[in-house]
């Protein structure tokens, strides 16, 4: 097994982190999981998408996306809180939001070679 490292320097990128937590939190997480397939889709048609990634916390979850520029990230944000809405039975608490341009992004990926 090898791992090559794909960096990405050309350009700066802007990523946004929502973090559930809460009230309804679980439930969102839950639905990301069982609706993959289409929270996928509603994610990825934002303008400037470069990747996204959700994981469970103690508390809730977190979920971030990775754009070419603020504007595609803060799109992203939205989709994300319609889509959530639209699906949840409760509906969760704000998520925190933090956002901002990157300084350092890379990405793994493991081969047999």
């Amino acid at each position: 097994m090898s791992l090559r490292i794909n960096r990405h320097k050309e350009e700066a990128m802007y990523v946004v982190i929502r973090s559930y937590s809460g009230d309804g939190a679980a439930e969102v997480f839950d639905l990301i999981e069982q609706k993959q397939d289409e929270a996928e889709e509603v994610i990825a048609q934002v303008p400037g998408f470069v990747g996204y990634v959700a994981f469970r916390t103690e508390d809730g979850g977190t979920a971030a996306t990775i754009c070419r520029d603020k504007a595609g990230a803060e799109e992203s944000s939205r989709v994300a809180a319609r889509w959530v809405l639209e699906n949840v039975s409760q509906t969760p608490e704000v998520p925190k939001v933090m956002q901002g341009e990157t300084i350092s992004a890379f990405v793994g990926e493991w081969s047999t070679d």
